[in-house]
């Protein structure tokens, strides 16, 4: 008994600390992502529509046990969906600048309220992933979204979309395009006559 009581006073004070420093990990937590939230917008409103729904979707898809914050891998798996394969320095740097502490993390013993939490720990609100994903569109070049479409079309890699890759798009997307329409539209797009649309001549379509 005498030894509880010895130590009582300097348990509560340990208890204090840790409460201290749990509540700002909170205010940390809650100025993180009311700064995302002031800045998300200003990149995040200059998407088109579609676009803006990709980013979301992709934070959806990725966010795999739905408490609104993915994880390192996650970020990167989401990111390489919309286009962008990141160095692992780069992700980081971004966790850093944008990544907030889960809730489950606990420091090591002894370290306190001094610790860092490394970036490889850090996770991202949707609003951080919002504002990174939306920035990182924004400064892409117009010719690498059009390459990802060509891409989508010429699965096989031959640098050309011919009338079966067409063919099989439309039917992907349930568009019920009669035969002679989609040999209309590569005919109409084949400056060669090569019988497909290349990719220089799918550039310049999307880009005139």
């Amino acid at each position: 008994l005498g030894f509880s009581q010895s130590h009582a006073p300097a348990a509560r004070e340990a208890a204090r600390l840790e409460r201290d420093r749990l509540d700002r990990e909170r205010q940390q937590v809650a100025q993180k992502s009311t700064h995302a939230q002031s800045q998300a917008p200003t990149a995040l409103s200059q998407l088109a529509d579609e676009q803006r729904d990709e980013v979301n979707e992709a934070f959806a898809l990725f966010d795999l046990d739905k408490d609104g914050l993915i994880d390192y891998h996650e970020f990167k798996v989401a990111l390489k969906a919309l286009g962008f394969d990141l160095p692992k320095p780069e992700l980081l740097d971004l966790l850093t600048s944008h990544g907030i502490a889960p809730p489950s993390y606990q420091p090591p013993p002894g370290t306190s309220g001094q610790h860092v939490v490394p970036a490889s720990r850090l996770h991202l609100t949707l609003n951080s992933f919002q504002q990174i994903a939306s920035e990182l569109i924004l400064a892409r070049d117009p010719r690498d979204e059009i390459l990802r479409a060509f891409d989508l079309f010429d699965t096989e890699g031959k640098g050309m979309i011919s009338l079966d890759d067409l063919r099989r798009v439309a039917r992907e997307l349930g568009e019920g395009l009669e035969e002679d329409e989609l040999a209309a539209m590569i005919e109409e797009f084949d400056l060669e006559g090569k019988g497909g649309v290349g990719r220089d001549e799918f550039i310049s379509i999307c880009m005139n």
